[in-house]
């Protein structure tokens, strides 16, 4: 007997998952970097001892007073810090007093502090050096722009050009585009708190103005121009440390000291080693002109004879040579 019942056949269509897309491996690399910044942190925080964080912390809160107070507390009361007893300890078994940062501390964190000073100065270099690439109008300058890291700090040298010089002849009257290229780089400059400090040179040609004026005083004028170009463009002008003339004193080439390379601007933005260096000598230079110019005392005390009596000859040279160039007058009855 013959089976006629139709034979069915099922065929499963097999549909692969769809796309779930890629943002949970965003969302993974950004937790990975979190955690990984994490434990470094946490990984410096058990190296650095509690000295040295504090002596960075007070070096980068206030660098000048740090260095000057030696003290790396805000309320120094002399002596070393001394932790907390711990209440579930004898008298005996109390840990020691912690010690005084020893010097060798102090050097490691100065150390450390200027590393990190020299590298925000590499990176603003590079960032000067990046807007003179993408910058049409400073491209055309870019042969008179010299950047360098020096003891001192970042120095930007503006140097003359055969046909462009920065200023007219024998005069501090800035060309425009010595204007133009200072007001550019005016903002760069101004993202760092380091202080700066603006040079000018000369070649040595001989120059004399009317009333003696020179290559000095010239350099010195043509320094200060400059400076007032940074301030106008918004440069704080209490962050200027110095602005000084140095003449053909300081050649740029001196193997040909016509050389127009010789007659520049510098601008040094200051480490803070070499800003405390500045400060320290105009403190000094104003403390010596203070002393010149101070007037010798007066006697404690100067005999004065009774109205009806007449005057001494030593007592009347006592009165006349009070002071060696003049002489005081004195009411006598």
């Amino acid at each position: 007997m013959e089976n006629n019942q139709p034979i069915i056949v099922k065929r499963v269509k097999k549909v692969a998952g769809g796309h779930h897309g890629g943002a949970w491996k965003i969302a993974f690399a950004d937790f990975a970097t979190a955690m990984m910044a994490f434990f470094l942190v946490m990984w410096l925080m058990t190296t650095a001892t509690p000295e040295q964080k504090k002596l960075i912390s007070g070096y980068f809160q206030d660098p000048i007073g740090f260095s000057e107070s030696a003290s790396p507390y805000v309320i120094d009361l002399g002596g070393s810090p001394t932790p907390a007893p711990d209440r579930t300890l004898n008298p005996e078994e109390q840990a020691p007093a912690e010690q005084a940062p020893s010097e060798m501390d102090l050097t490691q964190a100065e150390s450390l502090a200027e590393e990190v000073e020299r590298e925000r100065l590499e990176l603003l270099l590079q960032e000067l050096q990046n807007k003179v690439e993408d910058n049409p109008q400073l491209q055309n300058f870019k042969d008179q722009i010299l950047f360098e890291i020096t003891q001192d700090g970042l120095r930007i040298q503006i140097m003359d050009a055969e046909n462009r010089p920065m200023f007219a002849s024998g005069s501090a009257q800035l060309r425009p585009y010595f204007e133009d290229i200072l007001l550019a780089l005016t903002d760069t400059i101004a993202a760092v708190p380091n202080k700066i400090s603006i040079s000018g040179h000369t070649d040595a040609q001989p120059f004399a103005g009317r009333g003696g004026y020179g290559n000095w005083e010239l350099s010195a004028d043509r320094a200060n121009a400059a400076r007032r170009v940074l301030v106008a463009g918004g440069y704080d002008d209490e962050q200027v440390a110095r602005v000084v003339g140095y003449a053909s004193s300081a050649l740029f080439d001196r193997d040909d000291p016509l050389n127009p390379v010789n007659r520049r601007i510098d601008i040094v933005v200051l480490t803070k080693k070499a800003q405390r260096a500045i400060e320290g000598e105009q403190s000094e230079a104003a403390d010596e002109t203070q002393n010149e110019q101070a007037p010798p005392a007066l006697p404690s005390r100067i005999s004065t004879p009774p109205a009806d009596e007449p005057l001494q000859p030593d007592q009347l040279r006592e009165r006349l040579n009070i002071f060696e160039d003049g002489v005081l007058n004195f009411d006598q009855p």
